[in-house]
């Protein structure tokens, strides 16, 4: 018999409903259950086929603790080589690369040095910096974050360059990104599991967490819908999750892709709701057992993108992407439905940015790590 386990923080909801549903389904041949460490030794296995990791980002023993028990064939759901090394801004600059729209963001360095560091370490930055150039090029109002950061925190809107100043400096030795802001006609939230199983879902990022998917609004169109799912599948293919959510500020009829890296994305029935949350667990089941029935013992079983790939294989990246199988619609107007995958309709971002000045000062964004903003 595989064991399955899933290594977690807080939630609850989740992790249990997990469990009981793959030892519903998987019968004799595997079982999941809580993952329990009482000691980690060096190139040893912890007898787990599969892991599913929701906690290793904010503990880094954990991590380190999956490290090694990949590296005796554990299958860590997400891969956390991958997961330690990646950051919001380069997945932007990989959506660019693989032709899907982004909002315009610009890397901000650090307003406080480093420790153990001095004026001689940056001698390769520009002082000043070329504000000017970098506030015309994302416009304001603008959105502030860490460039690796997470669960909104540090998140800032900005109105004019003052406030930029003002709030770069409380921001100490985060290194930033500076955002353009989306105003949004339609907003969707998109679960991807397996770089293949996805379910599209409408959002309101400005709302209380619990009431963020009571969205009552007619999706514009189903070629919307498709374009949305294949970027889903592009990014996540590319760049090797294996559970992640994908968010979506549609402007003009372009979706705007604005937050794609969650590796521990939120699966509790209290903010997803009964039916996203039930399609969560029973997809994310069926696919640890699909993962537990192909992991080998003493083998690489984890998933890498196709980035990391055509890296090794010294191949450029490419814009075309793999269809996937099927695409869940979740919508007040409409059934989760199967969508036949298209290949290849990738839109492109208009570059206008919208200028204003209000008089309001800078202050936590309501609408938490997105860049985006209702019509």
């Amino acid at each position: 018999m595989k064991k399955i386990g899933i290594l977690f923080g807080q939630e609850r909801s989740f992790p249990e409903a997990f469990v009981k549903r793959v030892n519903e389904l998987g019968g004799k041949d595997f079982k999941a259950e809580y993952v329990n460490i009482s000691k980690i030794y060096q190139a040893e296995p912890l007898d787990y086929a599969v892991i599913i990791d929701r906690i290793s980002q904010d503990v880094p023993f954990y991590r380190a603790a999956l490290k090694n028990a990949a590296i005796t064939g554990t299958a860590v759901i997400n891969n956390p080589f991958w997961w330690s090394a990646d950051e919001k801004f380069f997945n932007n600059a990989l959506a660019v690369k693989l032709g899907i729209p982004v909002p315009k963001t610009a890397l901000i360095p650090s307003h406080a040095r480093p420790d153990d560091t001095t004026e001689n370490s940056f001698s390769n930055l520009a002082f000043p910096f070329d504000w000017e150039h970098i506030f015309e090029y994302t416009g304001f109002p603008a959105y502030m974050k860490p460039f690796d950061g997470g669960g909104w925190k540090e998140v800032y809107k900005l109105n004019t360059k003052e406030e930029f100043f003002d709030k770069h400096s409380q921001t100490h030795q985060h290194v930033m990104m500076l955002q353009e802001e989306i105003e949004f006609d339609e907003y969707f939230r998109c679960y991807c599991i397996g770089g293949k199983y996805v379910r599209i879902m409408q959002y309101e990022p400005r709302n209380p967490f619990h009431l963020r998917y009571a969205v009552d609004q007619k999706v514009s169109s189903e070629e919307l819908l498709q374009t949305i799912h294949d970027y889903v599948i592009k990014l996540n293919q590319y760049l090797g999750y294996d559970f992640n959510t994908v968010e979506f500020a549609v402007r003009d009829g372009i979706p705007y892709a604005i937050d794609f890296c969650n590796p521990a994305p939120d699966a509790e029935v209290s903010s997803v709701g009964q039916e996203n949350f039930d399609w969560v667990v029973d997809t994310s089941a069926k696919y640890a057992i699909e993962r537990a029935k192909a992991q080998i013992n003493g083998q690489d079983n984890l998933t890498w993108g196709e980035y990391v790939k055509s890296a090794i294989a010294g191949k450029p990246l490419s814009a075309k992407g793999t269809p996937a199988k099927t695409v869940e619609v979740k919508a007040k107007t409409a059934q989760p439905k199967t969508v036949q995958a298209k290949t290849d309709t990738t839109a492109k971002p208009k570059t206008a940015a919208k200028n204003t000045t209000p008089d309001k000062k800078a202050k936590p964004a309501a609408a938490g790590k997105t860049a985006a903003k209702k019509k």
